[in-house]
């Protein structure tokens, strides 16, 4: 060992020997702490780090890849919850080649069960494969969801038949398990419903049933009315209407009076009711002149010549003409009865028939849903604060003009309509708090105080253990151990002090702190004595009557 580094120990030795037993047992629990923190962090970093290859596995799922993982020689730790961890620096190569190898399966089989199909299957092998390779498929989808933890998906398929009035829709049901502490909204239920309608023919979404883990029936009110007959939807709405027109009229005030000085409740009646309305109008006819023709028909028959045959068929009408008569006389320019038939016999026949168009209106209204039938609007308004002359707030009611100003407001923002049958009210009240004089700091930290003194507590002990340890036993000794003792050079450039020398010094240094103490004694009479001599100077008769009672009481 070299001669220097065996001083060094030797002193420090020297030092740790001459240390107080308390200051002693400070430095080796020190020094035991700093050693195995050495020994930790050494182990640290000699340590493989482990990082988890895959969570929430099922037990087939499990088996299948630490089998895998022995015959790749990959190390592997199984922890609680179906997670396999294994070294950092392996986890992706890991994962590579376990999805060459199809793992994890996740539970459930997909289309690659379609994959390996048996020669000579029967149909009714080959769609129960394919119902479940859907099923699975659709669970793997929904699976991916954030709030998802596993899923399951039933199937109802009828066969298909030929008669019309047999046929069935099909049907799904689906359990979802949910991570603790997730739920699924709305919307997200419907999502699922959509999927799974959507992934099957001819599936209506009615036909499909969402359950959790616990039983409960998520797509229950996907129809809109649940088990009281209300609409949540509808519920919703009204609530946003209501919460619209508080904003409105908290926005328009605020500015005026102050933010936190306006509250504002509004009660929205809204009209549900889906109302249907066709109306078929016939208007008067127009003038002659300006109507519109439809349809014009005209028929026009014209006889002329030989009589055509004319009567019923039959005996009577095929009987032949009887014999021709003639008149006994006849004047020169008259004609006979005959040559009057014969002139008679060409006549015509006209008939014109003209539709015009008549005037009709046909009209179909659909009210729409939600329409405001009635608002009530409530609006409170906290009283004006003012400075009083002791410099404290003071509250004081608004003037008439001011309210009546505020009520002209609220009207215009909720859009008051007197014959719809709105109704407001608007009311000038001082706040319960408004009166009350802002905590102060002192306040506010008492409050504090009293509400987390556990939590103070045990920070001021902590506190106060590590000050102790650092002033009262770390810095003392590291201090002591640090500085250059007198003890250990006898003078400038010397060795190690003897014993002997070592008594000699403590004898001197005790020797010293009495002259010390002597020299402040002598300082102190010496002050006395000065300080009766003036005494004595300025005021002789309390020195008098100071020294007669004295021999008063030695006589005594």
């Amino acid at each position: 060992m070299p001669e220097a580094l065996r001083q060094i120990l030797e002193a420090i030795r020297q030092r740790f020997s001459s240390l107080p037993n308390n200051q002693k047992i400070a430095v080796m629990i020190g020094a035991a702490t700093a050693v195995a923190l050495i020994v930790a962090a050494v182990m640290w970093t000699q340590t493989t780090s482990y990082k988890v290859l895959f969570s929430n596995l099922s037990d087939r799922d499990g088996g299948s890849i630490t089998q895998a993982l022995q015959q790749m020689n990959v190390p592997y730790k199984i922890e609680a919850g179906g997670t396999i961890s294994v070294p950092a620096e392996q986890v992706y190569d890991a994962r590579l080649k376990l999805a060459a190898q199809g793992l994890p399966k996740g539970g459930t089989v997909g289309f690659e069960l379609m994959d390996n199909q048996k020669l000579g299957v029967s149909q009714f092998a080959e769609q129960i494969n394919y119902q479940r390779s859907v099923e699975g498929e659709l669970a793997r989808s929904i699976e991916t969801l954030a709030s998802v933890q596993s899923a399951r998906v039933h199937l109802a398929i009828p066969r298909q038949t030929v008669f019309l009035r047999e046929q069935q829709k099909p049907s799904a049901s689906v359990i979802v398990s949910l991570h603790p502490g997730r739920v699924l909204d709305g919307s997200q239920v419907a999502a699922i419903v959509h999927l799974v309608s959507s992934s099957v023919p001819d599936m209506p979404v009615k036909n499909v049933t969402v359950v959790d883990q616990n039983g409960d029936l998520l797509s229950k009110n996907l129809d809109g009315i649940n088990s009281t007959g209300m609409d949540p939807r509808q519920l919703n709405y009204v609530r946003q209407v209501e919460q619209g027109y508080v904003k409105r009229i908290e926005a328009i005030l605020e500015p005026i009076v102050g933010k936190g000085n306006v509250k504002a409740e509004v009660t929205a009646d809204l009209d549900f009711a889906e109302t249907e309305q066709t109306s078929e109008t016939f208007r008067p006819n127009t003038p002659p002149d300006k109507a519109a023709i439809r349809s014009q028909q005209t028929v026009e028959t014209l006889n002329g010549g030989a009589q055509n045959a004319a009567g019923v068929p039959g005996a009577f009408s095929n009987q032949p003409p009887g014999n021709a008569t003639a008149p006994i006389t006849q004047t020169p320019g008259q004609a006979t009865t005959a040559g009057q038939n014969a002139a008679n016999q060409g006549s015509s026949h006209r008939e014109s028939t003209i539709n015009y168009e008549v005037d009709k209106t046909v009209q179909h209204v659909k009210q729409s849903l939600g329409s405001i039938r009635r608002l009530s609007a409530a609006v409170v308004v906290n009283y004006k604060p003012s400075q009083g002359k002791d410099g404290k707030t003071v509250y004081k009611a608004l003037a008439p003009n001011e309210v009546t100003q505020i009520n002209n407001l609220v009207r215009e923002a909720m859009g008051y309509n007197q014959p719809r049958g709105d109704t407001l009210n608007v009311v000038n009240a001082p706040f319960s708090d408004a009166n009350k004089e802002p905590a102060g700091f002192v306040d506010r930290l008492t409050e504090e105080a009293a509400a987390n003194w556990q939590q103070i507590f045990k920070n001021a002990l902590i506190a106060l253990v590590v000050l102790y340890l650092i002033f009262g036993v770390i810095r003392p000794a590291v201090s002591y151990m640090t500085r250059s003792p007198e003890t250990e050079k006898g003078e400038p450039g010397g060795g190690p002090l003897t014993e002997e020398e070592a008594a000699a010094k403590a004898v001197e240094a005790q020797m010293a702190v009495e002259e010390s103490e002597q020299a402040v004694r002598l300082a102190t009479y010496a002050d006395n004595l000065q300080m009766a001599k003036d005494l004595a100077k300025n005021d002789p008769r309390m020195v008098a009557s100071v020294v007669r009672s004295w021999v008063m009481a030695e006589d005594e």
